[in-house]
């Protein structure tokens, strides 16, 4: 299968990057293609913590000078100048990644897809316009690519070396993780699996987890931690998702006696992770990501925005509307 092969572009003032959210964003289009170029734009000193994952990507940094009103303004201008060079010149790139949400890239987006090319949008919910989200040939919402505070509880694993747990955790999780973006497919073969993670992880050795071959590896890990489904298909292996869980684990469930207090987790690990507002919808969506079975009227509300409304009268978080309309919670 061929891949993509990409143009990042970021505007930091949008998107109120931190070192961690930088890396969930590319990750997130690792796991689609390579990247061919990078730049971020509005740099300034309150962004030293990024240097490290900017100079191992190879990106090019555009710094912000400090003068007059339209200084944001010049910023966007010279993000959409490079980005119209680079599909002009460099015929290697058919994709282009754009993270921020402001419609004034509209028409930048629309003449990168008139020369077919194809654009992913990132951003923050607060900041993105629904214009620019549509014109998108896909959007992503920087509280979804970011790691999400809820996880399925699994049930009791044997004892093993603590470090060597949390190491082969991690891992399963970005394969399933990779694994969940493949919306196309149910599974993949095994190689086309190590291919993306050796561009997530160029250091990934399946040596250091104690086995000779991926294969193996996979195996340990399917057999430790139930996501992974792995079989052989005409002397390929190909690698899926379970679709079932685990024998004796049980759905977690939320109750007028314990949902505020998932709410309020999922609301602190928003504001760990540098968001101030996100939309209410975003906050849903990951709550029934750990909780399947979660429903407004089991926790005795008849709408989303009522639960919303109590949050507020809770003191979690104050109920906003913005310039289009559309409810935003800021997060306190």
């Amino acid at each position: 299968m061929s891949l993509s092969k990409f143009a990042v572009f970021v505007d930091l003032e949008n998107c109120g990057a931190k070192a961690a959210m930088l890396n969930s964003i590319l990750e997130k289009v690792k796991i689609r293609g390579d990247i061919l170029l990078g730049k971020v734009y509005g740099y300034t000193d309150k962004y030293d913590d990024l240097k490290e994952v900017l100079l191992s990507n190879t990106f090019t940094v555009v710094p912000s000078i400090r003068y007059g009103i339209s200084q944001k303004n010049n910023a966007d201008i010279q993000l959409v100048i490079d980005a119209l060079e680079v599909a002009y010149n460099n015929d290697l790139i058919d994709s282009f990644c754009i993270v921020s949400g402001d419609s004034d890239y509209v028409p930048l987006v629309g003449r990168l897809k008139s020369m077919g090319k194809f654009v992913l949008g990132i951003s923050r919910s607060e900041a993105a316009s629904n214009i620019f989200i549509n014109a998108c040939n896909e959007f992503q919402f920087l509280e979804s690519v970011g790691k999400r505070n809820v996880e399925k509880p699994k049930r009791p694993r044997s004892t093993v070396n603590s470090e060597e747990m949390a190491d082969e955790s991690e891992l399963n999780k970005l394969l399933t993780t990779v694994l969940e973006e493949q919306t196309d497919r149910d599974e993949i073969y095994a190689s086309e699996l190590k291919g993306t993670l050796l561009r997530l992880r160029p250091d990934f050795n399946e040596k250091a987890y104690g086995c000779p071959t991926f294969y193996k590896l996979l195996l340990k890990l399917s057999n430790r931690f139930g996501d992974l489904r792995v079989h052989n298909d005409n002397f390929d292996v190909m690698v899926g998702l379970t679709n079932t869980p685990d024998s004796g684990e049980s759905i977690p469930q939320l109750t007028r006696d314990n949902w505020k207090e998932a709410f309020a987790a999922q609301i602190k690990a928003y504001k760990d992770g540098g968001f101030d507002r996100v939309n209410p919808s975003i906050l849903k969506a990951d709550i029934i990501t750990a909780y399947p079975d979660f429903n407004e009227r089991t926790i005795g509300f008849k709408r989303f925005s009522d639960v919303m409304k109590q949050l507020e009268k809770d003191g979690l978080v104050v109920v906003e509307m913005d310039e289009q309309k559309t409810m935003l919670i800021k997060l306190l």
